[in-house]
């Protein structure tokens, strides 16, 4: 790889090609003039073959704490542990009317056992660590079960999980196994992959087609239960082809090293990244930090002990990244000189984040970090776009990967994209209706997304997110109100004060704030000990005066009403994941919260409230 002053790329990337399709309807299909190549039958074949070619390369790697050696498991190792458990799911008579679902956060025997049951046709299922940790009435882990129907269930260990797992016992008859050993009151994972491995299992696993199903994902469930997403072979297969494809140096190079914490009950975390290092012989350290507070101090510790070659992380991460990249000359130099390229997904960047990461390596090594994205859905496995190419801001979520096409059609003064291609679900499981409603005439998938292109002239200049089009809203005056790019705009101005943002204002003459605050920044904005309580940090007179501040530099920025909030009120509470205001990626959902908190939009709207901070 070679990267110029200016940020030039070569040797990492494709160039990005799309043709577009213009309809006596008025619709666009875009779509790539590369065909997509045949790739494998099915995400067992890519263990295979690594456990051939480089039986002893690094295939997974974790720790419990940052001052413990890493434990590694090579890819010789990892498929003879997924034959002995498949041959354990087979004697059990798991399949996808019994299969496997996982409640724990990643982890080895977590990546194993999945596999496992993924190489004889038995779908996984990985459920949000918060459905069974955080939530106070698991009522979504108790659809979720009942929807699935589990044949075994897994947890790291069962004493932090007993409460969720005394919660579902009446909905289903399946075995727990347990990570812990010691645990009792379950099945070990290592008596499951110390099973004799049968026959049955090579038979098994040569039935395997492209249609079987791999996995079910649960969405998120923000507007209601969760929705379980079926993953089959040929979505998970295509995808990752469709990646080496754009991002060539996949396939001229074997130094594919990722660090990455981003959960496995999401697209993202799972199809993602864990298959991207499977599907390309890599290794994949698994981070047991995250981006928040009193856990990034565990990401930054691994960071330091092992450097990726690509660097994944929502924004929120790379916010906290920045401000410890300033604080450590050794890690910063580190950072820009071993890092190829940073991607970014989950969420827009906010424009000061992608400003301070070029400033910091532009400083550092003399050259800007190449940052790109991608864009899709738990719906499309996810990538259904691909920003392999150097973007010159943030937004930019590329063009249609090879073998998917997108079709823009007109709502409003927006442009919906629908997508269609190989790596698109077949449905939702055991929901019929829902999987008719989800689909055009044509068998476009309805994301709900709305787009717009960078250039209508040159389309393989790409595309920006343009936000959800439910999210959307008029102000009285008849303007419409792009909720995406001014929630991302608002987070930059208020920057580093607000975590995110919700936009209200509906039916209203004025755009309105309600701030999920940074309280870590608010605190020390504020000059006030660790010990100060949540309310006095935020109406701190300091606070409150960047707050304004921050406003005022926005309306600078987009002077029209749509462009600009009027007023902002600081949330002392988080949001909830019972709620549904928060998916594991931290991405808020606005609509959620702005039913869920009627009463703060109600003291936002308040003229005689002193409680909300104006201009």
């Amino acid at each position: 790889m070679t990267v110029a002053p200016g940020g030039d790329v070569a040797g990492l990337f494709a160039t990005p090609r799309t043709v577009a399709e213009h309809r006596g309807d008025g619709s666009i299909v875009l779509r790539s003039p590369d065909p997509l190549r045949d790739g494998a039958r099915c995400v067992g074949d890519w263990l295979e073959q690594w456990a051939r070619q480089t039986p002893d390369a690094i295939f997974l790697a974790e720790r419990g704490n940052v001052e413990a050696p890493w434990t590694t498991v090579t890819y010789a190792q990892a498929l003879r542990k997924v034959r002995a458990a498949a041959s354990w799911i087979l004697a059990q008579k798991l399949s996808a009317h019994r299969p496997l679902a996982i409640l724990s956060d990643n982890g080895i025997d977590h990546a194993l056992l999945a596999l496992a049951a993924q190489h004889v046709g038995v779908p996984s299922a990985a459920i949000s660590p918060a459905y069974s940790l955080m939530s106070k009435d698991f009522d979504k882990l108790k659809s979720m079960i009942a929807l699935l129907g589990p044949g075994a269930i897994y947890v790291s260990a069962t004493k932090p999980f007993a409460p969720a797992l005394a919660a579902i016992r009446p909905l289903h008859q399946a075995q727990i196994i347990s990570g812990n050993a010691d645990d009792a009151d379950a099945l070990a994972f290592r008596t499951v992959a110390a099973t004799p491995e049968t026959p049955d299992v090579a038979r098994a696993f040569a039935a395997l087609t492209p249609d079987t199903i791999a996995k079910f994902l649960f969405t998120s469930g923000s507007t209601g239960t969760p929705k379980a997403v079926i993953n089959t072979q040929r979505m998970l297969t295509s995808s990752q082809q469709a990646k080496a494809q754009t991002w060539t140096f996949l396939e001229q190079s074997r130094d594919l090293v990722i660090l990455d914490w981003l959960p496995w009950s999401h697209t993202f975390g799972a199809n993602h990244n864990f298959n991207l290092v499977l599907r390309n012989g890599g290794s994949l350290y698994i981070d047991g930090g995250k981006p928040a507070p009193g856990l990034f101090a565990t990401s930054l510790a691994n960071l330091k002990s092992v450097m990726p070659t690509v660097y994944f992380n929502v924004p929120r991460g790379f916010d906290m990244l920045i401000a410890a990249l300033r604080a450590d000359d050794e890690l910063r130099r580190r950072f820009f000189s071993e890092v190829k390229f940073a991607f970014y997904a989950g969420a827009a960047l906010p424009q000061n984040l992608w400003d301070a990461l070029a400033e910091l390596s532009t400083k550092t090594v003399g050259r800007t970090l190449p940052m790109v994205s991608a864009w899709g859905s738990t719906e499309t496995s996810p990538l259904a776009t691909d920003c392999h190419f150097l973007a010159e801001r943030s937004g930019n979520i590329g063009v249609p990967i090879p073998g998917t096409e997108l079709k823009l059609v007109a709502s409003g003064d927006k442009l919906e994209v629908r997508v269609r291609g190989p790596n698109v679900t077949p449905g939702y499981w055991k929901a019929p209706e829902l999987t008719r409603q989800a689909f055009d005439e044509e068998g476009f998938y309805l994301i709900g997304d709305a787009v717009k292109l960078a250039d209508s002239a040159r389309p393989e200049r790409g595309l920006f997110f343009d936000g959800r089009v439910a999210e959307d809203f008029k102000l009285n005056s008849g303007t419409w109100v792009s909720v995406g790019t001014l929630r991302v705009a608002g987070i930059a101005a208020l920057a580093p004060l607000a975590q995110d943002i919700v936009v209200a204002g509906h039916g209203g003459d004025e755009v309105r704030f309600l701030v999920f605050p940074n309280i870590a920044a608010c605190r020390a904005l504020a000059g006030l000990p660790e010990t100060a309580a949540v309310g006095d940090v935020l109406a701190h007179a300091k606070v409150r005066s960047a707050i304004a501040h921050g406003l005022a530099k926005l309306k600078q920025q987009g002077a029209n009403s749509s462009g600009h909030a009027t007023r902002a009120l600081l949330l002392a509470e988080p949001p909830s994941v019972d709620g549904g205001e928060i998916t594991d990626k931290g991405y808020i959902n606005q609509r959620a919260v702005l039913t869920r908190r009627a009463e703060a939009v109600a003291r936002l709207n308040d003229d005689a409230s002193e409680e909300w901070i104006g201009l």
